[in-house]
């Protein structure tokens, strides 16, 4: 088991290191389908971006999705001073990353590193503190410009990519410690998946494939899949907070978010197998989610729908989760698509 989990850290330094904000994602999803094509598979891209793979088996297909694009943001002007403002890409909260370090990616491959602050930072200039709101943001580019002319002369324009750094850590005692845990953490799990599934030449009843998609954070990653899917399982982050039983280091089963409640057969069936397998699990109510399967709900598909995924805390912020939850989701989903 433990040679499944350094795998998984393993993917999860590699795509967090690949900067994928929404609609800029083709790095990550290249990374992707050559990694399933190397372990024996024949992952398709679709037009949209999405990575489809199927594991094996017949009949009655689940899909387990997860997602590679983060939330992120885009140059939405130069101003006069050469500074950038920025617009937001999925449900970005400025005020965690006021202060972070970014790149920004060019239409003609360049990348320039740069900095995201306030319009004024500084404690000793301050007359009065400046809200972090996204018409209060800007980014400071390493580079000596001072005016919109010098900025656009380095090849920088509307519509560029921002990326915040990462900061990927994983401690000696298990803790992950990234921006981007959501969703790149269960996205590096069903890798897992697909590696020990070639690995130890798993079976199935059913047909199983995995999705990841690109567009979750903006709300239609899972818009389409394939018409016979019968049942979908989003893995992505288990939310770690008050009122909530979930950990980072056990397994979330959600069975409600804003979306409404998933499905009572599929949430009761996940739930007896971790307590079959005495796996650490808690079962959850999400006020402030939503997931790639409502988005395929959403497109009409009469499908099973469910929600699982490792505990993470501070979502959309400088998460943090744990090995333990990684092994509760993977030891999760392994149980379930071979029993």
């Amino acid at each position: 088991m433990k040679h499944y989990i350094d795998f998984i850290a393993e993917q999860l330094k590699t795509l967090t290191a690949i900067p994928s904000p929404s609609g800029y994602t083709k790095n990550a999803t290249d990374y992707l389908m050559k990694l399933l094509q190397d372990m024996g598979y024949e992952p398709k891209l679709s037009r949209k971006g999405n990575v489809f793979v199927t594991l094996g088996g017949d009949g009655e297909p689940l899909v387990l999705a997860a997602h590679v694009d983060t939330l992120g943001a885009m140059v939405r002007s130069i101003k006069d001073n050469g500074r950038l403002r920025p617009t937001t890409l999925g449900g970005h909260v400025w005020s965690t990353a006021d202060g972070e370090n970014c790149t920004i990616h060019t239409r003609d491959g360049k990348v320039y590193t740069g900095v995201v602050l306030n319009t004024e930072p500084s404690t000793h200039v301050a007359d009065k503190k400046v809200e972090t709101l996204e018409e209060n943001m800007e980014i400071l580019l390493d580079e000596p410009v001072s005016t919109k002319a010098e900025t656009l002369a380095l090849g920088i324009q509307t519509g560029d990519i921002i990326a915040m750094d990462p900061r990927t850590v994983i401690t000696e005692s298990g803790y992950i410690k990234s921006r981007f845990l959501d969703d790149k953490l269960s996205a590096s799990i069903l890798l897992g998946i697909a590696k020990i599934v070639k690995d130890e030449s798993l079976s199935f009843h059913r047909k199983v494939s995995l999705l990841f998609t690109v567009y979750e954070e903006v709300g239609h990653g899972g818009s389409f899949v394939p018409e016979d899917t019968t049942e979908m399982i989003s893995v992505d982050m288990g939310c770690v907070g008050a009122d909530l039983g979930c950990t980072e280091r056990m397994v979330s089963i959600c069975a409600k978010d804003s979306g409404g409640p998933y499905n009572y057969d599929l949430v009761t069936e996940l739930s007896n197998i971790a307590k079959e397998e005495q796996l650490d699990y808690a079962i959850d109510v999400y006020p402030h989610y939503g997931s790639d399967v409502e988005a395929t709900l959403h497109a009409g598909y009469d499908i099973r729908h469910g929600l699982i995924g490792p505990g993470v805390y501070a979502s959309h912020n400088y998460e943090r989760s744990h090995l333990d939850g990684v092994k509760n989701t993977f030891l999760l989903l392994t149980t379930y698509i071979t029993r």
